[in-house]
């Protein structure tokens, strides 16, 4: 009989297993889209500051449009994925990102560029919101912590964004090359969007004792006890792993905006090789994260947010400081394997504890680091130097680290 019953728990999870691996192929795709398109426009942003004859403040205040438009979206998305459904709005979102994207180049003043860049923010954090929602849902019903797989399709659209945009930097305009992502992205989006409309979101799959699980292993999973609901002490457990998320995406916002430049205008890197800095960065998150399901196996939760963020801190100290352009980037690679793991850990945390309104909630603030880093710099680098500047993101992914491991527990008690 125990056979017979193991025979049939197999058999009824052939199709449920075929559509969430289905799933996760086209939320992989959407999260390499955004990957991709937001990496597009970081390598573009020299040209486009040069184009608008901004200054560094001026740029600065611009970038701020894309942190306005994606916090004001993020909050508002988390409402409409609870409505609607993530896989519905991730599609939605998918289509106005790609479209978004080809604007900033038609812009001639800092102030142009600053309103159509919260277009573009707009989509950006709505997209992230809707496709961390779902992601969430798929690892919840996976039982396994692949939330870093995701994010790993993300570096590996960012890579290739950026090693494309620094080979075709010196043949295409802005105009063109944003063009051409926006009619790329849009055909993406055209492919992988049919599979998520066709399916609703998962649900858990029960702990059964074929598969040795039990309704306290499915907790440590991060399936959330109270159905979603906010009450306080989550709503304060969300809140910390969504600053944890803030200090390391800081630190990718920077890196974006300001890592070509930096190495272009302090250690005098060729266009083509300033560019590939943030391609080396986001393939060194991308190696990361594509261990990130072995290396939570194997190492929990605060290990793995510790050692990130000292390695982080370490590396950026390099990246930010080194008198060469080699150094630099070897500084910017060991940053991204630092950086890697955090920022999907503390957000697969809190959407495990509160659903949408969690992932919404931590996203927020971990995007807003990601969005106001950048301006944030461009200030500090106006008042002091950027080397100078670059250093505050090692300072972060330091607290980032001393934060998880204060907080260790904290989310499995909730």
């Amino acid at each position: 009989m125990p056979t017979l019953n193991k025979l049939r728990t197999t058999a009824s999870d052939g199709p449920r297993a075929t559509s969430l691996t289905r799933l996760r192929i086209a939320l992989t795709a959407f999260f390499a889209l955004d990957g991709f398109i937001f990496a597009g426009w970081v390598v573009r942003i020299p040209a486009i500051k040069q184009q608008t004859g901004a200054s560094a403040s001026d740029l600065g205040l611009a970038l701020l449009g894309v942190s306005a438009g994606a916090v004001i979206t993020m909050t508002l998305t988390g409402r409409l994925c609870r409505r609607y459904g993530s896989h519905a709005v991730t599609v939605v979102c998918g289509i106005l990102m790609p479209l978004s994207v080809a604007l900033p180049p038609l812009t001639h003043s800092p102030l142009a560029l600053g309103l159509v860049l919260l277009v573009f923010g707009a989509a950006y954090g709505g997209i992230n919101v809707a496709m961390n929602s779902a992601a969430v849902d798929l690892v919840r019903a996976l039982r396994r912590p692949v939330m870093p797989s995701f994010h790993a399709a993300f570096s590996l659209g960012g890579m290739i964004g950026a090693g494309l945009g620094g080979l075709v930097a010196g043949h295409l305009s802005p105009t063109r090359h944003l063009l051409a992502l926006t009619v790329l992205g849009l055909l993406i989006t055209a492919v992988a969007a049919p599979t998520l409309l066709r399916h609703d979101n998962p649900a858990p799959r029960p702990a059964t004792a074929a598969d040795g699980a039990s309704r306290e292993d499915a907790s440590r999973d991060g399936a959330p006890r109270d159905g979603g609901r906010l009450d306080g002490r989550t709503r304060w457990i969300v809140a910390v792993f969504g600053l944890i998320a803030l200090c390391t995406a800081y630190g990718e916002g920077a890196l974006a905006d300001w890592g070509a430049l930096h190495l272009q205008q302090d250690l005098a890197a060729h266009p083509g090789t300033a560019a590939a800095g943030y391609s080396l960065f986001a393939g060194a998150m991308t190696l990361g994260r594509l261990s990130g399901t072995t290396l939570l196996e194997r190492l929990g939760q605060t290990r793995t947010l510790v050692a990130g963020g000292v390695t982080a801190a370490l590396g950026m100290l390099l990246g930010s400081l080194a008198p060469s352009v080699w150094a630099a980037l070897a500084g910017f690679a060991i940053t991204g394997l630092g950086l890697a793991n955090i920022f999907p850990v503390a957000i697969e945390r809190a959407g495990a504890l509160a659903g949408p309104s969690g992932v919404a909630a931590a996203s927020t603030l971990g995007y807003g680091g990601m969005l106001l880093g950048p301006p944030a710099i461009g200030f500090m680098a106006d008042w002091f130097s950027l080397p100078t500047a670059l250093t505050s993101v090692a300072v972060l992914a330091g607290v980032a680290a001393v934060i998880g491991y204060a907080v260790r527990g904290a989310g499995a008690r909730a």
